[in-house]
């Protein structure tokens, strides 16, 4: 009989917000764990379906791709999963567990923990939210308010993750090569999760020197 074997913890790292399948490749080749395509109205990364197929198309074997949400309706989420055949989805909006669990795949939901902790879901103790989104295969605590989209670059207060929380979860929110260490130390998440912390001057548009020092800085971390 097998036993287990102790290994080390690694931090899963999910790059979001790609728009262009030469960022794809680069991040699939630096050992990233899953890409970010987003469809959200108000964001300014968001992806054609065609353009995210052929990014999703792209990706070598055993890399996630995530369809990012907030929102929309059933009919566009059922449409991208047609055409662009996502490994998981990703939900920021209101959607509840029934909803975000129609669709047949694996889900993150989204936490708001931006603004005071009075006003959005930051606020929730874990079995309150594991209660809400029993179906999620994991949340992702980003620095957004309730009702704004992400991608702001702002950090939230990390002492804010619940502690000892039953789900795997992602911390996200300002997240770059300089703080990503700071933040997988205080928080002990299971992965993190980058949009423009990897980015130059133009949104969706990654930066390459970027990518490759968050990646080793999260690599520092988990040796630490």
């Amino acid at each position: 009989m097998f036993e287990p074997v102790d290994a080390p913890h690694r931090t899963r790292i999910k790059f979001c917000g790609m728009t262009r399948v030469e960022d794809a490749l680069a991040a699939a080749a630096m050992g990233v764990d899953a890409i970010g395509l987003i469809f959200a109205a108000r964001s300014k990364r968001r992806v054609s379906l065609e353009a995210a197929a052929g990014i999703r198309e792209a990706l070598p074997p055993f890399v996630a791709s995530v369809a990012l949400f907030m929102d929309n309706d059933a009919d566009e989420v059922r449409a991208t999963i047609d055409r662009v055949r996502p490994t998981l989805l990703q939900f920021h909006g209101d959607e509840d567990d029934a909803f975000c669990a129609a669709f047949g795949l694996p889900y993150l939901k989204a936490v708001a923990m931006g603004g005071d902790s009075n006003g959005n879901g930051g606020g929730e103790a874990p079995a309150t939210l594991i209660a809400r989104w029993p179906r999620a295969a994991a949340f992702l605590f980003d620095s957004h308010a309730t009702g704004e989209a992400g991608g702001s670059g702002r950090t939230f207060d990390w002492a804010r993750v619940p502690a000892e929380f039953a789900r795997p979860f992602l911390v996200a929110g300002g997240l770059t090569p300089d703080n990503v260490f700071d933040a997988i130390r205080a928080t002990g998440c299971w992965g993190v999760d980058v949009s423009s912390g990897i980015e130059g001057e133009t949104p969706g548009v990654k930066d390459i020197a970027k990518m490759r020092r968050f990646v080793a800085e999260v690599a520092r971390a988990d040796r630490r």
